[in-house]
């Protein structure tokens, strides 16, 4: 029996798969079973961020597995703490972590402490999450309900109460209230279609919940690891936020969640706990991740890499105008706006035919996430792949 017949037999068809079968990467390029090559612009869905099968990643997992991989979260763990002190000084924060293993995770563990905080920060209990529309916070029953998508909230119900969602960045102050305990947004709306929040509103949401005492969490899920240039979009959009939500790129492949929190002291012990969170093969790899990373960010090659990227896109864009009507994104976190649904579907069957892959989000959007170490000559063979995939459209 074949890997498609044996993943239809048993495994949950919950994901519309494509017919593809991975076996070997090696940074930005993909061999599948039939020995055929793919440029991956879509590295994960924002997780592969130094690339596929990188050495220095794998060689310190492999050390750290030959020792210890696993004792729990009652004792002392070494790369976990030493993971938390990279995180934070790579944004900057005056910040605590928790480690959880999914970006869901995390943003759970984010609620937990805005709810806490709410709860004995005066005699009235604020309760009350205030998230976007077309947001998307998770698969867990308390993120779904978080994300403001309507479509995701079928089945599943009934959902905790407590979460409102606002229209736009506008909308958000007429629905502070006594019981409000938290904002959480998204800088850049990933599974929403790639949608930057303008940046001055941002910042004057930001002040207005600091003069209220209400907590910003910012779901930094995609966004982390400096994927749009900075180690957080909250550095990029110049913010301070009291809560940070982290998983994908800073574990290069490895699950990992991180909740990042100025409110240190509002969770004691046993309010919150996860066997895995943080073990000694997760944090490891976030070791290696931030270091290489931050040494990235350090030469100029991130922002090089950065640069050169959305300039191949760009003249992409510009080649194809009857196809797109917009650019949007920031960093190596990209999209484009397509014309209608049925070409967008179109560009993503013919994409992978021709040996690249890439991602599709809300609002009709093709989106580009690939590893923040794709080089030069495989944006450029990506591209060329991708311009005979839209020809014939």
């Amino acid at each position: 029996m074949n890997i498609q017949a044996l993943d239809k037999k048993y495994v949950l068809q919950t994901y519309g798969r494509g017919n593809v079968e991975f076996v070997s990467g090696k940074n930005a390029t993909l061999t599948d079973s039939e020995g055929k090559n793919y440029i991956d612009f879509t590295s994960g869905i924002g997780v592969v961020s130094v690339g596929h099968a990188n050495k220095r990643v794998n060689s310190a997992i492999c050390e750290q597995i030959g020792n210890i991989t696993h004792t729990s979260n009652l004792y002392n763990i070494a790369p976990q703490a030493k993971a938390a002190e990279a995180v934070v000084k790579a944004s900057g924060y005056d910040m605590a972590c928790f480690f959880g293993n999914s970006g869901a995770e995390a943003n759970e563990g984010a609620i937990k402490i805005a709810r806490k905080h709410g709860e004995r920060d005066g005699e009235i209990k604020r309760y009350k999450i205030i998230t976007l529309q077309h947001s998307f916070h998770g698969r867990t029953i308390t993120t779904v309900k978080a994300t403001g998508q309507e479509a995701m909230h079928n089945y599943f119900g009934p959902f905790p109460d407590g979460f409102v969602y606002a229209d736009d960045m506008d909308a958000i102050e007429g629905l502070l209230d006594d019981h409000t305990a938290a904002v959480m947004i998204e800088l850049i709306q990933g599974e929403g279609g790639v949608e930057p929040q303008d940046r001055a509103k941002v910042q004057a949401l930001a002040k207005l919940l600091k003069s209220k005492h209400i907590p910003l969490i910012v779901d930094e899920v995609q966004t982390g690891g400096y994927r749009t240039g900075e180690f957080t979009a909250s550095q990029v959009y110049g913010i301070i936020p009291e809560i940070i939500t982290l998983a994908k790129g800073v574990g290069g492949g490895v699950p990992v969640g991180i909740v990042m929190t100025s409110l240190k002291e509002v969770l004691s012990v046993g309010d919150h706990g996860s066997t895995f969170g943080g073990n000694y093969l997760s944090s490891t790899a976030v070791c290696s991740v931030v270091e290489i990373l931050n040494e990235l960010k350090e030469s100029g090659e991130l922002e090089a890499t950065s640069t050169y990227f959305n300039q191949e896109l760009e003249k992409f864009y510009r080649s194809n105008e009857k196809l797109f009507t917009q650019k949007v994104g920031i960093g190596m976190m990209c999209g484009l706006r397509v014309k209608d649904a049925d070409t967008l579907t179109s560009i993503m069957n013919n994409a992978k035919e021709s040996g690249v892959m890439v991602l599709k989000a809300g609002r009709n959007t093709l989106r580009f996430l690939p590893p923040l170490t794709i080089t030069k000559e495989e944006i450029d063979e990506g591209f060329k792949s991708l311009s005979t995939a839209v020809a014939s459209i």
